[in-house]
């Protein structure tokens, strides 16, 4: 093969381990900080920073409202399965909401 085409593959398979870096919680900067040139992994790395912050807010809530937001936090177990399956694939897998405020982060 090519080798300009084995650095292709090899580029592409990277940007999928860095897009799935973006929903390992406090991770999710990494991509974001190393992988600026990847269209993959930037958009999973603000979405999964967009989630880590709805997390954060959903766990504290949970400590201080337990039987109403434990549920939530099996929620945000799925979707981040969600994010990293769509992470792997290479395909830029749209969370509802988190999305949206994926969007409007300020980095």
């Amino acid at each position: 093969m090519d080798k300009n085409i084995l650095d292709v593959i090899r580029n592409i398979e990277e940007d999928r381990l860095y897009a799935l870096l973006g929903y390992a919680m406090i991770f999710c900067v990494v991509p974001l900080l190393f992988r600026k040139d990847s269209e993959l992994a930037v958009f999973h790395g603000r979405q999964g920073l967009a989630l880590f912050l709805v997390e954060m807010s959903g766990f504290t809530l949970s400590v201080i409202f337990p039987v109403l937001f434990r549920p939530f936090l099996i929620v945000f177990m799925v979707v981040s399965l969600w994010g990293m399956i769509g992470a792997l694939r290479g395909v830029q897998a749209r969370i509802p909401l988190v999305h949206r405020l994926a969007e409007r982060l300020v980095l």
